[in-house]
């Protein structure tokens, strides 16, 4: 018997998946086509994700799986955001509040076989920047430190659905 082609899950399947086994728990749902993400708490509270981008809701996911019971009540967890174009402390204020969900996407994309790399998620910021090597270290060393002690406990909840949802169909 020939292996079956591995095929990306599609946005439909991981809202599926999401909202089938974990969100239904957790008065919480995956929503796609956002011109930006954003999070609105409520009854349910609903997580956006931009367009059909599947790194976008592993992206939200993740923010969701590692903000607390307080930040969960806050629009956008009560974050601040700043586009394209912040300055360095602001790039930097970023970078400190990424490591952990960007550790996190990165155990939901090796668990679907999607490639993962940080985002920055400022256009302005150059590539060859040292900041973007340390906060790319940074993820990894984050990612390795859940992996070796645990997952937080709703990115564990969702890393088994994953694993238990069929993608093949």
């Amino acid at each position: 018997m020939d292996p079956v082609p591995y095929v990306e899950p599609t946005v439909e399947q991981l809202i599926d998946c999401f909202n089938q086994r974990v969100g239904a728990c957790e008065g919480t749902i995956l929503q796609g086509g956002a011109e930006e993400p954003y999070y609105q708490p409520g009854s349910p509270n609903v997580i956006y994700f931009r367009e059909d981008f599947v790194r976008s809701a592993f992206h939200e996911l993740a923010h969701w799986c590692v903000a607390g019971a307080t930040r969960r009540t806050l629009p956008d967890y009560g974050y601040w955001y700043a586009p394209d174009g912040r300055d360095d402390a602001q790039q930097a204020a970023f970078f400190g509040v990424e490591v952990k969900p960007q550790a996190v996407e990165k155990a939901f994309c090796l668990a679907v076989g999607v490639a993962f790399e940080v985002s920055v998620d400022n256009l302005t910021v150059s590539l060859s920047d040292p900041a973007i090597t340390l906060f790319a270290a940074a993820v990894e060393d984050e990612f390795e430190r859940m992996s070796t002690n645990r997952f937080p406990r709703r990115a564990e909840s969702f890393l088994q659905a994953l694993s238990d949802y069929s993608f093949c169909h």
